[in-house]
């Protein structure tokens, strides 16, 4: 490395080592170089809009300093320099928040020219400069972190994203993305940051309008203390990040009762039909968002029968055996248990009722035991007419089912 060049790590690293968190990646800065010097020492280019680096034994990457400069091309009118006359403070202030912000150097030493290790102290996400409204991303990114580190949105922050929602900012967010970051938020300790703070800057309504509508819905009090949908769909999804469930549920607890955003209001704090509506809405909703399989699958499982399961103590034999069909639980009984454990959480998700033991679980494993302990093989061996076989399999698994549950 010639002695022109500096190189700080920075961004995430930084941040979680103040934190205390455990470092997963390093991000590196160099100040004062090339590619052409880059290159010389081994670095494998790998950048496409900015000069970036493999470095040559741990292939972490390795950027060069860089600033943006008004152009007739690029995005929103402004293109990448990097050049050995950028500086390190001039990197750090392209950046999206103060605690993003701080580089250390090779001896240890910080730089915080922009008081980011004030803001983690006091839990604030606050952008570095007006560059942030540059990229809408951020705002997703902001509301991730509130998500992660459970920090709070400053003011002026909160306005300049407002401010950015009001412009059309976010209606540009291509949908790959916006899952992404709602994937990454769902798995913060507390997700149901990631979607308040999108509602306080107005995001929420433009990203999942079908969530937004939640807001201010009344339900029963004798069922729901806390009255609200949208409190009560917070309540469900913390409750998801308390036990540590899978992305999957998360997604389930998030979008489980969709439906009661768009209830008659002549029914209402009723929710009649709501499972069949939440699906039509959550089928719309992973088609724009073009949200994975497996989200996708379990979320509409969970809108469409989560009453059945919590009502599963009423069922007779024949409908839960349906169930399990609907479910697919003999091809996977895996997923059932996930569809078990965002019932469990709609079940806590509510005020008073978060330590609640959820008995219907217990209830229909036994019976979805005593269903698959059926021989299907040996009924269709013993079948004579073929096309009867499904039939005398589904008999079967009624007849287990209604003695396992008698016990």
């Amino acid at each position: 490395m010639t002695t022109s060049m500096k190189i700080y790590c920075v961004g995430g690293a930084v941040r979680d080592g103040l934190l205390g968190l455990p470092v997963q990646d390093h991000d590196w800065l160099v100040v004062g170089g090339s590619p052409q010097q880059m290159e010389a020492l081994g670095y494998m280019p790998v950048g496409k809009d900015f000069p970036v680096f493999l470095h040559p034994d741990t292939h972490e990457e390795y950027a060069l300093a860089r600033t943006e400069r008004k152009t007739a091309l690029g995005y929103k009118g402004f293109a990448v320099y990097a050049a050995p006359d950028v500086t390190l403070e001039q990197d750090l202030s392209r950046r999206d928040f103060t605690v993003n912000a701080i580089a250390q150097a090779a001896d240890g030493t910080l730089i915080d020219p922009y008081g980011g290790q004030a803001d983690l102290k006091a839990g604030v996400l606050r952008h570095v400069s007006a560059a942030f409204s540059e990229d809408p991303v951020r705002i997703l990114r902001g509301a991730r972190f509130a998500a992660r580190f459970g920090f709070s949105i400053a003011p002026e922050t909160l306005l300049l994203m407002r401010s950015m929602v009001e412009n059309g900012e976010v209606d540009a967010l291509v949908a790959e993305r916006v899952w992404q970051e709602l994937a990454r938020g769902l798995m913060g300790k507390n997700p149901s940051r990631f979607i308040t703070t999108l509602r306080d800057c107005g995001a929420l309504k433009k990203i999942l309008p079908e969530v937004d509508a939640l807001f201010g819905v009344p339900q029963p009090p004798q069922y729901h203390p806390e009255i609200d949908c949208g409190i009560h769909t917070m309540m469900v999804l913390d409750d998801a990040a308390h036990h540590g469930y899978a992305l999957e549920v998360r997604f389930a607890a998030l979008t489980h009762d969709l439906g009661k955003g768009n209830t008659p209001a002549d029914i209402l704090p009723r929710h009649i039909g709501h499972e069949q509506r939440s699906v039509d809405l959550l089928k719309a909703v992973c088609e724009r968002l073009r949200v994975p399989g497996e989200c996708r699958d379990l979320g509409l499982l969970v809108a469409r029968y989560h009453g059945d399961i919590h009502r599963a103590e009423q069922l007779r034999p024949d409908t839960i055996v349906r169930l399990f069909q609907n479910c697919d639980v003999w091809r996977k009984p895996e997923r059932f248990t996930q569809i078990l454990q965002a019932c469990m959480a709609d079940a806590r998700g509510r005020s008073g009722h978060e330590q609640d033991a959820y008995p219907q679980a217990a209830y229909l494993l036994r019976a979805l035991h005593a269903a698959q302990a059926v021989n299907a093989g040996e009924i269709a061996q013993q079948c004579e007419d073929k096309n009867l076989i499904p039939d005398k399999v589904r008999e079967a698994r009624i007849v287990a089912v209604e003695h396992a549950l008698q016990r």
